[in-house]
């Protein structure tokens, strides 16, 4: 009967010649094995340091945005308010939900829990995302009981990569503040400009929907020619399609249409 004894089925295996290839074979096993686990385990340890600094990112990001929007600085003066207030929503009624804890809200682990999010079908998810959380974390800025600022994260699959951004609204839920990407990997040089600031910089004052409700602004091909307009990058059609696609997703009534429609109702 074979040797069952994995001690002494190792013993076995050392005392085998330097040459010989069993022994070789065995030891490149081992140290294989080896090197997996303690890559393993410092992967899981690891990650949430980074997790801690992708949230860090983001909020360097945000924080930047508002620094930069103008007149934002005497509207916080004038509203006697410091910050914006985080609001979590629930995307399927659009109505703010405090079962969820702020401090640990990830977007990203929401979209991934089959039971805090929703499966999209081809038609829905023009965004490419596949699974839309049912929750997001939103930033609202009020003075008195008048609505003057709305940030939404948004993202989409881009060319290469996910793209994740900041969407500023003005206080009419219609016009863009800024559009502020936090997270991209697209083609350097090409698709990657979405994150320059010259491109960004494109974005305020253009306009979500028409006086239908129709959500029509886009990044287009060549120059804008309209407030739905933004122009394209060029040599970076399925980057600036993307974009098209991320705003529409989430400005549509799979993303925060109940939202705004409660906002514009003082409901959130």
């Amino acid at each position: 009967m074979a040797e069952l004894n994995p001690i002494k089925l190792w013993h076995r295996i050392l005392a085998l010649p330097a040459e010989s290839q069993t022994k070789t074979i065995a030891m490149a096993f081992v140290v294989s094995a080896v090197s997996a686990l303690f890559v393993s385990i410092a992967a899981v340890s690891l990650q949430p340091l980074i997790n801690a600094n992708k949230l860090a990112e983001r909020q360097a990001k945000l924080d930047e945005m508002i620094a930069n929007l103008p007149g934002l600085a005497e509207v916080l003066a004038q509203s006697n308010a410091e910050t914006l207030d985080t609001v979590i929503v629930d995307l399927t009624t659009g109505l703010a939900d405090d079962t969820l804890d702020a401090a640990s809200f990830d977007m990203a682990d929401i979209a991934a829990d089959p039971a805090t999010s929703t499966v999209l079908s081809d038609e829905q998810d023009i965004a490419g995302i596949k699974t839309r959380p049912n929750f997001a974390q939103i930033y609202v800025l009020k003075s008195g009981d008048a609505l003057e600022l709305v940030i939404l994260p948004v993202y989409a699959a881009g060319y290469q990569s996910q793209i994740n951004a900041y969407l500023a609204l003005k206080g009419d839920l219609n016009t863009v503040a800024a559009l502020v990407i936090t997270e991209q990997g697209e083609t350097p040089g090409l698709g990657a400009k979405i994150a320059e600031p010259a491109w960004q910089a494109l974005w305020p004052g253009k306009e979500i929907a028409d006086a239908d409700g129709t959500v029509r602004l886009a990044v287009v091909r060549g120059g804008a020619a309209s407030t739905f307009e933004v122009d394209g990058i060029t040599g970076a059609t399925r980057t600036s399609s993307a974009v098209s696609a991320m705003i529409g997703f989430w400005m549509g009534p799979q993303g925060y249409a109940k939202v705004l429609f409660a906002l514009r109702n003082g409901e959130v």
